[in-house]
């Protein structure tokens, strides 16, 4: 079968029983301790990561910076780890400026995203002199106007749809016409055009982003192009959306091959002096974590089911936009005797399938079942559905884990209820 250590964070291995090792702690021991299912992060393999992606961008545009797109994994202690590592953050909305803040970030090297952003989020971006807001529309504009106290001005970028289509799921898909988020070119410019005569906003210059889960490096140096249409200014982010590997078959580009490209189009294109932003997210984290979970139910029949104790509560990747992951079944990666199965949830939905057709070794009521690649998109989506009690994240390195969320508790579900 396919090498499915390979999918693990990097440095992760087996031990000499065939147990899985992460971060030099085993799952099983994991899952002793902090219960399944459970997401463990492999710190090491995460700086190193956010390491990377700085080195590369700076060694080829030298007025650049990376900000991680916290919507991937808003957690506190990932969004502190990256700002540790030299990363500004992208944020989403309130919750995300929140813990952006929490972690320690300089509100100077932050971004505030949102196609429909409040009076509150608004409020807060500017009461906490959040660096950069992208211009999603007219709306924005209003609401920074108001907020923004005279004397005053708020660094803005505004968000171009580029007309690119890339090659990746319609719900993960931005930069196309017709697209939800940011203005076309002739409606951006009008929009700049206000904000240059605006008192109380600084024109920084433009936000393009294609999609997400993206592998193919050519739609990324196709935008470059469209925005550098409108004018030169002193910002560009140019997004993020480099496609993460999630299974045997997915090829991502290696980030010094996604940067060339990106670059290669920023010299064509782009002023030489100006500052470029990328905004990598689910290429950041994706690798960098595992979900354990335990099997409690192996059904056989036209099909067999092999059920675990979480699910779409999880894991919503596979249900919101039919990601495709693998998994193995701890203690049993390389053993011959496998079995085609349907790996499912605990929820009650046909939906809440992890992964249709994965082979399995021998799979047993209580055996631990592992999937890689969960590091985007999944703590973030988590949810109650079914009273789930969202996982906690556990980050392991050297062989040491520490919690960093804990599990929710039935009287964390009741909280929000008034009496």
């Amino acid at each position: 079968m396919p090498d499915l250590l390979s999918l693990f964070p990097p440095g992760s291995e087996l031990a000499e029983d065939g147990g899985l090792v992460v971060g030099g702690c085993r799952a099983d021991e994991l899952a002793a301790e902090f219960g399944t299912p459970v997401l463990v992060v492999a710190e090491a393999a995460l700086r190193a990561r956010a390491r990377e992606y700085v080195d590369e961008l700076t060694a080829r545009w030298a007025n650049s910076r990376v900000v991680f797109a916290s919507k991937a994994f808003p957690c506190t202690a990932v969004q502190r780890l990256v700002v540790e590592e030299g990363l500004g953050l992208d944020v989403a909305g309130g919750g995300e400026i929140v813990t952006a803040l929490k972690a320690g970030v300089d509100p100077a090297k932050v971004v505030l995203h949102g196609n429909a952003k409040s009076d509150e989020e608004v409020g807060l971006a500017v009461e906490h002199g959040i660096g950069l807001v992208a211009v999603d529309n007219a709306d924005d504009v209003d609401r920074l106007e108001a907020a923004v106290p005279a004397g005053r001005r708020q660094p803005v970028l505004v968000r171009v749809i580029p007309g690119v289509t890339a090659d990746t799921h319609s719900h993960v898909l931005t930069g196309h016409e017709g697209s939800k988020f940011g203005l076309a070119p002739a409606a951006a410019a009008e929009l700049i055009t206000r904000i240059e005569a605006s008192p109380r906003l600084d024109m920084r210059g433009l936000h393009v982003h294609v999609g997400s889960q993206i592998l193919d490096v050519e739609p990324f140096a196709e935008a470059v192009a469209a925005v550098a249409a409108l004018g030169e200014f002193p910002t560009y982010d140019l997004g993020g959306g480099l496609g993460a590997r999630y299974t045997w078959a997915d090829q991502a580009p290696p980030v010094p091959d996604y940067l060339d490209a990106l670059i290669g189009a920023a010299r064509a294109h782009l002023p030489a002096a100006a500052e470029l932003i990328i905004e990598p997210g689910r290429s950041m984290v994706a690798a960098a974590a595992t979900t354990v979970y335990r099997v409690t139910t192996v059904k056989r029949g036209a099909h067999t089911f092999v059920a675990v104790d979480g699910g779409m509560g999880d894991n919503l990747e596979v249900a919101l936009y039919g990601q495709r992951f693998e998994a193995g079944i701890v203690g049993r990666f390389d053993e011959p005797d496998q079995e085609r199965v349907i790996v499912v949830g605990r929820h009650c939905e046909s939906g809440d399938v992890l992964v249709d057709g994965v082979p399995l070794a021998r799979p047993t009521v209580g055996d631990l079942l592992a999937v890689p690649a969960t590091g985007a998109y999944c703590y973030t989506m988590g949810n109650n559905y079914n009273g789930n009690r969202r996982i906690p994240v556990v980050f392991a390195r050297d062989g040491n884990a520490r919690l960093v969320v804990r599990r929710e508790t039935y009287a964390d579900l009741m909280s929000r209820d008034v009496p």
